[in-house]
C-alpha cells in the first residue's frame, strides 16, 4: 500500500471518530481526532488511563498553534525553532480541542512534528491528532512496532502499514511546560 493511501485510510477512520495506531516523530502512538470528545474517551479506555492525565497532540506546522492556544508567548516560537529533536510544549489556555483531552488547569501538550509520515498525516487531516504512547498505562512504551501489545492492536480501528518494519529504538519527546508569562519548566529531557 502506498503512503498516501495509508494516510487517506487513517484520516477516513479518524473523521468517523475512530482510533488509529500510527508511527510518529518519536514512538508509535495511539491517535484520534483531538477535537472529538468521544474518540478521546475511547483512547483513555484503550490505555486504561485516568482521564485526569492529559494527552498530547501533534500538528504539522507552528502556524496552527494560535488556533489551539489562546495566548502564544514569543518564548514558544524560540523553543520550537531551536529544538534539535522532538519537543512537546505544554501551553496554558488550550482551546478548540476536546475538553477531556486537557489537563485540569486547562493546559495541553502540543508537538509540531517534522517527521515525514506524521507530518503528512496531520496535513491531510487538517486538525490536531492525539498522540499518546501505544501502551497500557503504567507499562513500558514500545520502542518500535514489534513491541506493541496485541491488546492495543486489537482495540484500535486502523493500524497504519507504514514503518512497521523499523527496528530503531525510538525515544519519547522532551517535554517542557511554558507559562503564559514565558516561564519554562522542564518536565522530561
Amino acid at each position: 500500500m502506498s503512503i498516501s493511501e495509508d494516510i487517506r485510510k487513517a484520516c477516513e477512520v479518524m473523521e468517523k471518530g475512530g482510533i488509529i495506531l500510527y508511527p510518529t516523530d518519536t514512538i508509535w502512538g495511539i491517535g484520534c481526532d483531538a477535537t472529538n470528545e468521544e474518540a478521546v474517551r475511547r483512547v483513555y479506555e484503550i490505555k486504561h488511563r485516568a482521564d485526569s492525565k492529559a494527552m498530547l497532540v501533534l500538528i504539522d506546522t507552528a502556524a496552527k498553534l494560535n488556533y489551539y492556544v489562546k495566548e502564544m508567548n514569543d518564548v514558544a516560537w524560540d523553543l520550537i525553532e531551536m529544538a534539535d529533536r522532538p519537543m512537546t510544549i505544554i501551553y496554558d489556555g488550550a482551546r478548540n480541542l476536546a475538553p477531556n483531552l486537557l489537563a485540569e488547569d486547562g493546559s495541553v501538550g502540543i508537538r509540531v512534528t517534522n517527521e515525514s509520515f506524521s507530518k503528512q498525516l496531520c496535513q491531510r487531516f487538517r486538525k490536531a491528532i492525539v498522540s499518546t504512547s501505544a501502551n497500557i498505562s503504567g507499562t513500558p512504551s514500545p520502542a518500535n512496532f514489534s513491541e506493541i501489545s496485541e491488546e492495543i492492536k486489537q482495540a484500535v480501528d486502523y493500524i497504519v502499514e507504514s514503518r512497521r518494519d523499523e527496528k530503531t529504538e525510538a525515544k519519547p519527546s522532551s517535554i517542557v511546560k511554558l507559562s503564559a508569562k514565558g516561564v519554562i519548566k522542564i518536565i522530561r529531557m
